[in-house]
């Protein structure tokens, strides 16, 4: 029975990585993959997943106006798709949520979605909010703080490693511009930039 999966974290726990060995896993057993990722976020090329630890496949993009369902019922009429495999879901729309539900419950082909949880002032993403709220399984991926504990939190700095409080919700950078911290430490660095 298929089910719409949410594995989600702080950055740098292995969500790409653990999307790319789920591709593999799938290949490997003769089956096909259909891995999408979002066009905002370009940082390893157009259309390309890609993991700290030099895993990359090539993907499908979506962005704000795409609509899953179509992409999908193209693609799956075409060749049989036997699972969807969804980087940075925190971006995806409620419809888009809902669209993925939709390839679950009518097309019966299982979805696994990775992503981030909150953004860096700890509110949730519009994607993340409506996987959270209707996914089949939800899973954490676990990273650490530079303490040793467990990080649940995504720290934005600027050039200097100085954290920041305010601004967009959607800023797309990787180890220079975000820290995953523990609550402690994140709120730490926060009460800094608050004191200035």
């Amino acid at each position: 029975m298929a089910q719409l999966y949410f594995y989600y974290s702080a950055m740098n726990a292995g969500k790409s990585t653990t999307l790319l060995q789920s591709a593999f896993n799938y290949r490997e057993r003769g089956m096909t993959p259909f891995i999408l990722t979002a066009a905002i976020d370009n940082r390893a090329g157009v259309g390309k997943v890609a993991s700290r630890i030099g895993l990359e496949a090539d993907a499908h993009i979506y962005d704000a106006h795409t609509d899953l369902k179509h992409l999908v019922d193209e693609h799956h009429s075409e060749q049989k798709i036997d699972c969807i495999l969804v980087d940075e879901c925190q971006f995806l729309s409620k419809a888009q949520v809902s669209a993925l539900t939709d390839v679950v419950d009518e097309l019966h082909i299982p979805v696994l979605c990775y992503g981030l949880r909150t953004d860096f002032r700890g509110e949730l993403f519009e994607g993340s909010q409506y996987l959270l709220a209707w996914a089949d399984k939800l899973i954490e991926l676990k990273t650490v703080c530079h303490c040793g504990r467990k990080a649940n939190r995504v720290l934005r700095t600027d050039e200097h490693g100085v954290a920041i409080a305010d601004g967009a919700q959607v800023e797309i950078g990787g180890n220079d511009r975000y820290v995953s911290m523990c609550r402690e430490h994140y709120k730490a660095e926060l009460s800094k930039v608050s004191k200035n």
